[in-house]
């Protein structure tokens, strides 16, 4: 199967007296099957209120902060480090536990 992958963002920090949205915190999903593995950071941000691409904090979309988010952290390098670690749960190479106890 192929991996699926989300990004949502938990939450979002603004300057109150301009709206500008200067730090977004996001995550990345990936599933595969009964797979799934996450990746969650942060990006900066530093809006000015004064550019005409200026978007208030109420009227910012999650797909403007997925995008500035894709802007700052590489898509592609995220979703296949993400893809590595589904395919390391579904082929483990170690593991753990207690022999005794089996």
């Amino acid at each position: 199967m192929a991996v699926t992958y989300t990004w949502t963002i938990p939450t979002v920090e603004r300057t109150l007296s301009d709206g500008g949205i200067n730090v977004i915190h996001w995550r990345c999903t990936g599933v595969d099957g009964d797979h799934s593995a996450s990746s969650y950071g942060t990006t900066g941000h530093t809006p000015d209120a004064s550019d005409s691409g200026f978007i208030a904090y109420d009227s910012v979309t999650e797909a403007n902060c997925i995008a500035w988010v894709q802007g700052s952290v590489s898509k592609e390098d995220t979703e296949a480090a993400i893809a590595a670690q589904i395919e390391a749960d579904k082929n483990p190479t170690s593991g753990s536990g207690q022999p005794w106890a089996a």
